[in-house]
């Protein structure tokens, strides 16, 4: 999970109440999830923040970065993007700016209604803004995922996350056995080698073929092609 993904108000964590716990379990349950799955370049959490405050009220927002990977799933709006690290590192290198570059995204509004209405409102409608400003004729990207909640999208995150580490683990497992096989064999080509050099020093080259071959055997009396009758 990348946290420069994320944009939300820093609170400090306090133990919750019976009431409290309640109270959160309902403020989760009127939230509503909307999924951007186009980022105009350039753009950052905060900026997906502001446009999206002038709305309604905002929970938290996250933003995939490019190069990182998550599995489709069609009812929670994933897309099957697989990582690619040579065009992220591309982009690094041949643009100006050095921040991150962000694909898709889920922004969490406190009301699910007002998720709903933002979605449809805004879905293939210029961003608008300023005159001359950065992304003023890009277009929304959005849809509104009924019955779907945050903690949702932090689970599939975390669980893509140690698939990732796992195959990296297995991947660099045997990237080291390979490298000690490649070694080992590069020493056994070593020690034949200079075994070779010091028989031809010696007098002593090595001839694969035979001095004596052994007498060709004659048929036997059995094995003689008959006459044939005319």
């Amino acid at each position: 999970m990348d946290p420069q993904g994320f944009s939300g108000p820093e609170k400090v964590v306090k133990p919750l109440t019976p009431e409290a716990l309640a109270a959160f379990k309902a403020a989760q349950e009127r939230a509503g999830v909307v999924y951007i799955s186009r980022i105009p370049p350039g753009m950052q959490p905060r900026k997906v923040r502001h446009l999206m405050s002038a709305y309604g009220e905002v929970g938290r927002v996250y933003l995939q970065q490019e190069g990182e990977y998550m599995r489709s799933c069609p009812t929670h709006g994933f897309t099957d993007r697989r990582a690619d690290p040579k065009r992220a590192y591309l982009r690094r290198k041949h643009t100006t700016t050095k921040k991150p570059h962000f694909t898709e995204g889920w922004v969490e509004f406190k009301d699910k209604k007002i998720a709903r209405t933002v979605a449809e409102m805004l879905n293939a409608r210029p961003i608008g803004g300023k005159k001359g400003s950065r992304w003023r004729d890009d277009v929304w990207t959005m849809k509104y995922l009924p019955k779907f909640k945050w903690n949702m999208l932090t689970e599939q995150i975390a669980h893509e996350a140690a698939i990732h580490t796992a195959r990296l683990r297995v991947e660099l497992s045997q990237s080291r056995s390979e490298q000690r096989e490649y070694l080992k064999n590069v020493e056994l080509a070593r020690v034949l080698d200079k075994r070779a050099e010091r028989k031809r020093a010696a007098g002593k080259g090595v001839d694969l073929a035979p001095k004596n071959p052994p007498p060709k055997r004659k048929p036997d009396e059995s094995q003689r092609e008959k006459p044939k009758k005319r």
